[in-house]
């Protein structure tokens, strides 16, 4: 199965983060990483005051049902600091890895929303998987290019190949 998962942080060494939780992605059992995106930096989102995020997205192919995978980037979340509970909504991350689709799957359960809800509402979604497709369909929401448009004033720069945080360091205390 053909899941996408978005990812992104704006604490503590945010394209660090970000590229160690790509790495991470790459070593998930019953998976193989398939593609990434580039690195985006975006506003956020909600009100909250905070720093801007680094956001990419990734492509998997998977043997994990869609529980199971959850469970493991909620898994790779606390292995890099970050703790639910204590966190202000639409607030700063450590780490934020989202499961955005799985196939065409659609599910409103309490735990699992398929696609991820307001997807299409987040450039810093959109423009990622623009750069793999913009042809790709994410089900019950639609084309790509033709969401885009809706997002066209929110702001996302790609960041350039090569930058780095300053003082990069591993991050994650565990491998999942």
């Amino acid at each position: 199965m053909i899941a996408w998962i978005g990812i992104g942080s704006n604490l503590d060494l945010p394209v660090t983060r970000v590229r160690q939780a790509l790495d991470v992605l790459a070593t998930l059992p019953e998976s193989t990483l398939l593609w990434q995106s580039h690195l985006y930096q975006s506003a956020p989102v909600g009100g909250v005051v905070q720093p801007a995020f680094v956001n990419a997205v990734a492509r998997l192919r998977t043997r994990l049902k869609p529980r199971d995978l959850l469970s493991r980037l909620h898994a790779l979340e606390a292995a890099a600091g970050r703790r639910r509970a204590d966190e202000v909504y639409w607030g700063p991350r450590v780490l934020d890895l989202d499961l955005l689709s799985y196939g065409n799957r659609r599910s409103i359960a309490p735990d699992l929303v398929l696609p991820h809800p307001r997807l299409q509402e987040r450039a810093f979604v959109l423009t990622p998987l623009a750069e793999f497709d913009p042809g790709l369909v994410i089900p019950g929401c639609g084309r790509i290019a033709d969401l885009l448009s809706a997002v066209a004033g929110q702001s996302i720069t790609r960041i350039p190949n090569g930058t780095q945080d300053p003082s990069p360091r591993a991050l994650f205390s565990a491998q999942i």
